[in-house]
């Protein structure tokens, strides 16, 4: 899938979660949603745009993605 589609995905997901929560459950809240929601080569494509620093993402977004990052495995 296009990189530049999945951070904008990932941002319109930081966008509905994010005046909803404090900023950490905000991002704890997107990774749970992309744990569950999406495919697994999605969530590995999406990391990977975070750790090489292209992706123009909402800070939520960096956050919940960092968290993904951090713990791939861990079950929404």
């Amino acid at each position: 899938m296009d990189a530049e589609h999945l951070v904008q995905m990932v941002n319109d997901i930081s966008n509905f979660f994010t005046p909803a929560h404090a900023p950490a459950q905000a991002a704890v809240e997107i990774a749970a949603h992309i744990r569950r929601s999406w495919d697994p080569r999605m969530r590995k494509q999406i990391v990977e745009v975070w750790r090489s620093g292209t992706g123009d993402f909402s800070d939520n977004g960096r956050a919940g993605i960092a968290l993904l990052a951090a713990d791939p495995a861990r079950p929404g």
